[in-house]
Order: C-alpha cells, then sequence, then structure tokens
C-alpha cells in the first residue's frame, strides 16, 4: 500500500504500541542544551539511571549563552551556572558538548543539519520547541519537555500519539522580495495557529521542490506555530547534495548507499493524506505579524483587519483599518534558528550594502552558529553590516528569546527574523514584536520603520 514518509518512518521505529494507545518510537539523535537538560541530568542522578546510548546525544550551548562576548567565565552569571552544569551532565553521562570555545558550537538547529547529524529518515528530540527544523531533510522531528528528555537519555525511547498528515503544495514562483519565511508565515495565518493540531505537515509543490535545504529548514521550522506537531519535506536530490561531505554524514560508498535509501523514503506518489491544502506561490507578498501570535500578520500592502477588541490591538498600538507598514522600530533583529543561516545573512547584506542604519535603530545580527560566523566573514558580509550601523554578534539564540543580556526595553518595537510575537518573548513585558523576513528587516533598520523590501530590491544589483 503506498504510503507517506511519516508513516514509512515512524513504523520503521516503532517498537510496540503501549496501553494508552501511544507509539512507544525509538529516537536516532537526541540533541540537548543547557536550558532544559540540567533538569534531565538530575532526574537520571535521582533515579540511579544511566545514558545507554550516549552516542546518539549531542550537546551545545544556544539559548542563554551571551553573543556580545563569549569569553569564559560569562559575564551573566546565570549563563555561566548552566554551562557549567550542562558540562559536568554531559562528561558524566560521556555526551559530546559543543561550547563557545569550540567551532562548532551554535544554535541546535542550525549546527546539527549543518555538520550532517541531521539525516533523512531518522527520528529526532530535542528539549526545543523548533525542532520541527530538521524535519526539512526528511526527518520526523519532535520538540519535547525537560521530563522527555529525561526519558530519551534514560531509555532512547519516546512515548508518542499517532498523527494525521496533512499535505501543503506550494505551487508557482516567488516574486523578488518574498522568501520562505513569507511562505510559512503565509500558512500559518491560512490555518490557524491550532489548525495543525494532531497533525504532521508535510509541505510540498513546485515552489517547495525549487527551495533549497535552508528556506525548507526555515518553513519547517515555524510548523509549531501552526499547531503542527513537526513538518517535513520529502527528501530529493537537494537534500542529498546538501549532506554530501558533512562531517557526520555517511561517507564515501557509504554515502552513495545511504542516498538511495533516503530516495526511497519519499512518500509515494498515491499516499493517501488526511487533508490536502494547496498555495499559490505567485499571490504571496512580503509579510508581517502586527499582534501577538504567529497567525496574525498582513501582507507589507494590506491593511489590518480583526475584531477592536482583540487584546493583540491595545498590546501592539494598531486599530482595525491600520496598515503596518510605516511602523516605527526602535530595534532589528537578523538570527534565530528560523533565519540566522549563511543564505539569510547574505541576503540582508546585499539590501544593507552602502545604506546605514536608520540613527534610533539599534540593529544585530546574530550568526545561527560559529561556522555560519566563520563563512559570513570570508565573504566580508560582517564588514558590510557593521559599516551600515549594525552590531556584529556572537553565535547564539540571543533576542529570538531573551534568555540572555539581548533584550527589548519597555515598549520597543523589534523587527524580528525570529519565530515567535509573543508577549514578553524578547525580554520586556511590554516590548513588542514584528516578525518578518531577514531582507524585511534590514529593510526596516535602514528606513527606521517597516517598508516593502521590493522598493528596495529594485535598487540593488542582482
Amino acid at each position: 500500500m503506498p504510503e507517506t514518509l511519516f508513516h514509512k518512518v515512524w513504523n520503521a521505529h516503532t517498537v510496540r504500541t503501549l496501553p494508552s494507545g501511544q507509539t512507544q518510537l525509538f529516537v536516532g539523535l537526541h540533541l540537548v542544551h543547557e536550558v532544559t537538560s540540567p533538569q534531565a541530568f538530575d532526574m537520571l542522578r535521582q533515579h540511579g539511571w544511566g545514558v545507554p546510548f550516549p552516542e546518539r546525544t549531542f550537546a551545545t550551548v544556544d539559548h542563554i549563552v551571551p553573543t556580545s562576548s563569549q569569553k569564559r567565565p560569562f559575564l551573566d552569571v546565570m549563563a555561566e551556572e548552566m554551562t557549567i552544569v550542562l558540562e559536568r551532565g554531559c562528561r558524566e553521562f560521556g555526551i559530546q558538548l559543543w561550547t563557545p570555545d569550540d567551532s562548532r558550537q551554535g544554535i541546535v538547529h542550525v549546527i546539527a543539519p549543518e555538520l550532517g547529524l541531521t539525516q533523512p529518515g531518522m527520528t529526532i528530540a530535542c528539549g526545543d520547541s523548533h525542532t520541527s527544523t530538521h524535519g526539512a531533510l526528511g526527518a520526523l522531528a519532535f520538540g519535547i519537555g525537560t521530563s522527555q528528555v529525561r526519558d530519551v537519555l534514560a531509555s532512547q525511547c519516546l512515548a508518542l500519539d499517532p498523527l494525521k498528515v496533512r499535505r501543503i503544495d506550494v505551487n508557482g514562483m516567488l516574486n523578488p522580495g518574498v522568501y520562505a519565511k513569507d511562505v510559512i508565515l503565509t500558512i500559518i495565518r491560512k490555518l490557524g495557529v491550532q489548525g495543525g493540531v494532531g497533525y504532521a505537515y508535510e509541505y510540498g509543490g513546485s515552489t517547495i521542490d525549487r527551495m533549497t535545504v535552508d528556506e525548507r529548514m526555515t518553513v519547517c521550522n515555524m510548523s509549531i506555530e501552526g499547531g503542527a506537531r513537526i513538518g517535513y519535506v520529502n527528501p530529493d536530490e537537494t537534500t542529498i547534495d546538501f549532506l554530501r561531505g558533512r562531517p557526520f554524514a555517511p561517507q564515501g560508498d557509504a554515502f552513495d548507499r545511504a542516498a538511495a535509501w533516503w530516495r526511497q523514503l519519499a512518500s509515494d506518489r498515491n499516499a493517501v493524506y488526511d487533508d490536502r491544502v494547496t498555495l499559490d506561490a505567485g499571490s504571496i507578498e512580503p509579510t508581517v505579524t502586527w499582534g501577538i501570535n504567529p497567525g496574525q500578520s498582513v501582507s507589507v500592502s494590506e491593511r489590518i483587519a480583526g475584531d477592536p477588541k482583540d487584546e493583540a490591538f491595545a498590546f501592539m498600538g494598531f486599530t482595525p483599518g491600520a496598515r503596518v507598514a510605516g511602523t516605527k522600530i526602535d530595534v532589528a533583529f537578523i538570527g534565530s534558528c528560523t533565519n540566522g543561516r549563511l543564505s539569510d545573512l547574505e541576503e540582508a547584506a546585499r539590501l544593507v550594502r552602502g545604506h546605514r542604519v536608520a540613527p534610533h535603530v539599534k540593529a544585530l545580527v546574530v550568526p545561527g552558529s560559529q561556522a555560519v560566523r566563520k563563512a559570513a566573514e570570508a565573504r566580508g558580509l560582517h564588514e558590510i553590516f557593521t559599516q551600515a550601523g549594525f552590531e556584529w554578534r556572537g553565535a547564539g539564540c540571543s533576542m529570538c528569546l531573551a534568555m540572555n543580556p539581548d533584550k527589548l526595553e519597555g515598549r520597543q518595537m523589534c523587527a524580528s527574523s525570529s519565530n515567535r510575537n509573543f508577549k514578553g518573548r524578547q525580554g520586556s513585558p511590554t516590548g513588542r514584536t514584528l516578525l518578518m523576513s531577514p531582507a524585511m528587516v534590514a529593510a526596516a533598520a535602514i528606513a527606521g520603520e517597516v517598508v516593502d523590501v521590493r522598493t528596495m530590491i529594485e535598487t540593488v544589483p542582482a
């Protein structure tokens, strides 16, 4: 019977069906960081449990690590303490850890694909909501809580509810100035922030087929914001080319054998889905969130609609009928596991070159990993950004969630390439976040307000 990739990978990793109806699923790759794992290590010690498969777990510091200076000890006492605790747990249980003194350190969802740890057909778990990112390479990747981190460390398994599968096809050509971030924001707006509850999202169609792995990661990253448990793209030649030669990917003949298997994992042509949705890529415009969840967005040329009693209007300072274009910003942030990869920085730098950040705007560029930072500096991107007035930082999550010194103050308005615009998400209880593509953030930083990036692209050489 024809099957989806979801069912092929799920069935291959099923240990048994539990009395609860859940599936005991074997986890091929476990990723941990300094925020959710220290408590899990304590739980293991309390029970006297070990870690039977330490070679399947990899750790990094990313959430709380400072980005202005990463010299140890960190000036942020909490960051230093949490890093020390993670270091102790990884030594005790034999887990490989990458700290800022290692060139492989970075945001967990950036480093695992770039190192080749993430591969098609895997089941992947991490104590972070945006683990769905790894689905871009044809994996089933689940964000989990601290108690589940403990479970994976102790048993290499998770108890999970089976999912339905929704196929989302995006077809056609994206117009200049429209990016993968606009695609996923449009999907979330169309289906709702709860629309994917109980589903795995399979992304396909000619638009997705043409996307790079970086772009696919942006789309899969925000699946969780649409309520989906996971999101994935079927592996293809783009996937295989991306993984070839990466440190943890198979090498030589083993890679060719693996690639042959990866190709077979793609959903069968006649696979049956629980639901199907189709979007026209040509109708998608540069998109900006205006509210307090990622589903509250509009195209940059559109007026905001909604019930004036919605708390988002009072919190954000908008009114129904207003345009988000022209909104003054105080902070511009380019980075995060959604849009902190080299291609994101390259596109932003292309727009920034020859311009200056508006005098009233604080602008940060935070590479997603040390490897991204090194590659960007080799291309001179850091000089383009700093000459324009951006701050060039070390690798980390930074202002995406502000569990570090990078925070909004008061009611500052931030143009952000990150993934969540919840109240308080960027460090200030009254701070406001407008999600958009890195190119849109760059344009807003220069203009000092939200602008249509397409007007700038017309003046930038290809």
